[in-house]
């Protein structure tokens, strides 16, 4: 038995790998069959899907039978089964006693916990710890002499049941008085006195039992930055409480410490900073009665600041955009050329946004000429201080500037100052250099027609030849016999050694892209007037240009305005306007729930800007960072704790990005560069694959860099794309994989301890992904599926989509986390 025993465990590590991909049903089997061995391995595929004494479904536990007790909580197969269960109702359990630690510790979406005539007879002060969902407790008829408020602390209990327990008319009870007022008596809830007579709840009074007090002074703080302040709270009742201070979910920056004696605490903060301006302090007073607590604000005055003075955006409005810190609010003074300017209808200052101690806004210029161009210095003060900050804005070209463009036609080196020619010979130079011009663009004309060079957005011909910098950049390709891998002679200067193949090199994408034939030849691209955007502030900036929030009116029937993500274009050549034109095209025929809505473009003037939907959460990775265990760890000045992502959440983002590769693969679209960074995420939890190519910038760490520029993102790449340049829908299954290992890890990086050369080479020997902690083994044997190193063995991304959509179904999901 123990030599079959360690054969089945060598198989589980190598051979299942091999055998069960393809097939589900075939991972399950082997689920079965291992699940029939002894005690090794892994716990939960030798454990009962439900304890035989009670009844389970996918969200319920039931455990009323009197014979076949239980003794504690159940615990089901998996953490992912106890994450789904939102009820859990116990009865008639003898043997039942106590609610430990660690009971409910995985029940993390429980709302509704009855325990009802059995012996339960202690509650632990951390039972719920983990059940913050937790509404309905029912703890009816149970053998509970006492119980404390401390348990349900975090809670929002709406319904709380203790009837029938035999409760001591104690100080540690009194609290259930103040906390169900007339529901006390609405439940007959009784507690017993030393006699045995039985009084009810509403009437307990206990001598030298009372609430506690807390007192904050002085109650409110307004000081100067580096000055100090002392605070005391002194606190009152009986039993004698516990003081505690609280400075909000981050560390102030200002030095404190404090002096405790009996019930007076003081506080003194020296040197205060105007970082911690608006922070919160509080005292807080507990016994075992319950808890009350004083708190205020600090009013820190400093002088004005300037934290951002950028260049000018072109816009509806031009834009000198700014961010100022200052409390009181500074007045703002601008000038150009150091004249003061006048503010009126066509140029004033605007704030858009205010924080807690900044400012966020910009001068805005109603259509500026030549002559609005010019040295900008903004001056903000308030009668603490002041500050100055200057910026150049070029508006327009004068009718007398010469570009870089135009043509010279006199040499400006000679030494001698040159003879004037007389007025006919300058006709014929004229009408000479006119001449040389044009024919010079006529025969580069001809080599564009020829050749079909590379745009901006990567739009080429269908004969089009690839070369060190062709399509291969865009995340999305359409697919033209199954591969794309170069011969020799497509092998530019800037391509990379990888392994014994030399590849060229692959641009980090910016959006979709495709070659002409694909588009509809009945494609209506949407026109967007420029005075129907109104920028509001940028998003990001990747090499096209950048990326700007904005409001849009006119788009919607149904509402006068909606916020929208304008990308726009740096270069305006006559080839990227046409390439431009083209993409707008692809795009917009490209419409499912699961694909960033592209409303249309703005052409009138530069820059040229495409409009698309706006993601309230912005991209998935940071999403996902910010509701994970680290959340802490990658906190940017949040003032509350995010809600942890639960497995139920995970599976419901990871079947929406599987639904939208099913779409982008049945467009005959591979997508290249498919990774959490590259989704966006909405309200209510929606989730939608697109970037606006900023990830160069972004998450830089997260491409290959090589040829100089060019980045590769080896690490969600399988073995032939990174050794052949072999790009597929196969491809894009290995990529979702890695999608998936990204979304149970709450964002890690694929192979964080190990640098790009080791990736290269761990994924080019075979190795993969290992198994996230937080992982259902049915979605780890999905990714291990997807990480087949054959292409044509990987899992169908139709059958990916329907396994975690069925596996989503089964757990329900609440999408709270979003406020």
């Amino acid at each position: 038995m123990s030599a079959w025993r360690a054969g089945s465990g060598a198989l589980s590590a190598a051979g299942r790998q091999s055998l069960c991909w393809r097939s589900y049903r075939c991972c399950l089997w082997w689920v079965l069959v291992l699940g029939v061995s002894v005690s090794s391995g892994d716990p939960w595929l030798y454990m009962e899907a439900c304890p035989s004494s009670c009844s389970c479904s996918s969200t319920r536990i039931s455990c009323v039978d009197p014979e076949r007790g239980i003794s504690a909580f159940p615990v089901l197969q998996s953490e992912a089964e106890m994450e789904n269960i939102t009820d859990i109702y116990i009865a008639n359990q003898s043997s039942f006693s106590s609610i430990s630690d660690k009971d409910l510790h995985y029940y993390k979406n429980l709302r509704n916990l009855t325990v009802t005539n059995s012996r339960l007879t202690y509650v632990s002060k951390l039972a719920f710890e983990q059940n913050l969902k937790l509404q309905y407790l029912n703890l009816k008829d149970n053998n509970l002499s006492s119980l404390s408020w401390t348990i349900f602390r975090n809670l929002n209990i709406s319904y709380l049941i203790l009837a029938g327990n035999p409760l001591h008319c104690s100080c540690d009870n009194l609290w259930m008085k103040l906390w169900l007022g007339e529901e006390a008596d609405t439940q007959d809830l009784r507690c017993i006195e030393e006699g045995g007579r039985r009084k009810l709840m509403s009437r307990l009074t206990i001598p030298n039992c009372e609430l506690p007090m807390a007192t904050l002074s002085p109650s409110k703080v307004t000081v100067m930055e580096g000055e100090d302040e002392v605070l005391a709270c002194t606190t009152y009742g009986v039993p004698t409480p516990e003081l505690i201070w609280n400075m909000g979910p981050t560390a102030l920056v200002t030095y404190y410490e404090i002096e405790t004696s009996g019930q007076i605490s003081v506080l003194r903060l020296t040197n205060l900073s105007s970082m911690d301006h608006n922070r919160k302090i509080s005292c807080k007073a507990e016994n075992m009665v319950g808890e009350k607590e004083s708190s205020l604000s600090l009013d820190i005055l400093f002088p004005p600041k300037i934290t951002k003075l950028s260049d000018a955006i072109p816009d509806h409005h031009w834009c000198i955009p700014f961010s100022v810190a200052g409390n009181p609010k500074p007045d703002f003074k601008w000038f150009r050329d150091n004249v003061e300017v006048f503010e009126g209808p066509y140029i004033m200052t605007k704030i858009h946004d205010t924080t807690e101690r900044e400012y966020h806004g910009c001068l805005e210029l109603n259509s500026p000429t030549h002559l609005n161009n010019g040295f900008y210095t903004l001056l903000v003060e308030n009668k603490y201080g002041s500050d100055r900050k200057k910026v150049e804005a070029h508006f327009m070209h004068g009718p007398g500037d010469v570009t870089e463009n135009e043509p010279i036609y006199y040499d400006i080196t000679t030494e001698n100052p040159p003879v004037e020619p007389p007025e006919d010979r300058v006709a014929v130079y004229v009408v000479v250099g006119i001449a040389v011009v044009a024919l010079t663009g006529f025969l580069l004309m001809l080599v564009i027609l020829k050749f079909g060079g590379n745009s901006k957005f990567g739009i080429k011909g269908p004969s089009s030849v690839i070369s060190n910098d062709d399509d291969s950049a865009s995340p999305l390709h359409h697919v033209s016999n199954g591969s794309n891998t170069p011969s020799s002679s497509e092998i530019g200067p800037d391509a990379v050694i990888i392994g014994m193949t030399k590849i060229p090199v692959i641009e980090n994408p910016q959006y979709f892209r495709s070659t002409n034939s694909l588009l509809k030849t009945d494609t209506f691209v949407q026109h967007i007037k420029r005075h129907n955007i109104v920028l509001k502030r940028e998003l990001g900036e990747g090499a096209f240009g950048k990326v700007f929030l904005a409001e849009c009116y006119n788009l919607s029937p149904d509402q006068e305005k909606i916020l929208v993500a304008v990308k726009t274009l740096k270069e305006a050549s006559e080839n990227a306007r046409k390439d431009f034109h083209r993409e707008a095209e692809l795009l917009t025929n490209l419409q499912h729930e699961h694909i960033v809505t592209f409303y249309g473009v703005c052409v009138e003037s530069d820059p040229l800007i495409m409009v698309f939907e706006y993601m309230k959460h912005g991209d998935l990775n940071k999403f996902l960072r910010a509701h994970g265990p680290d959340a802490v760890l990658m906190a940017e000045g949040q003032t509350t704790r995010p809600v942890e992502l639960t497995q139920s959440q995970m599976l419901h983002i990871a079947q929406q990005i599987a639904s939208g590769m099913v779409y982008l693969a049945s467009q005959h679209f591979v997508h290249r560069d498919l990774a959490t960074r590259n989704c966006l995420v909405g309200e209510n939890l929606l989730v939608k694959i697109g970037d606006f190519g900023m990830s160069r910038d972004v998450y830089s760490t997260d491409y290959y860099r090589v040829g100089g520029h060019t980045m590769l993102p080896i690490r969600w790449m399988p073995p032939e794309s990174i050794m052949y340049r072999k790009f597929t829908t196969e491809s894009d299954v290995w990529s979702l994989g890695v999608v998936l290992w990204e979304i149970f890890t709450y964002g890690k990086q694929p192979w964080y301890q190990l640098s790009n050369n080791e990736v290269i080479e761990c994924i080019t020997q075979g190795r993969v992904l290992q198994r996230p902690r937080t992982c259902p083994k049915e979605v780890y044997d999905l990714m291990l599926g997807c990480w087949q190193r054959e292409p044509h063995m990987r899992l169908n991304i139709k059958e990916i989509h329907s396994l975690l959509l069925t596996l989503a179904k089964a757990s329900p999901v609440y999408l709270d986390i979003l406020g």
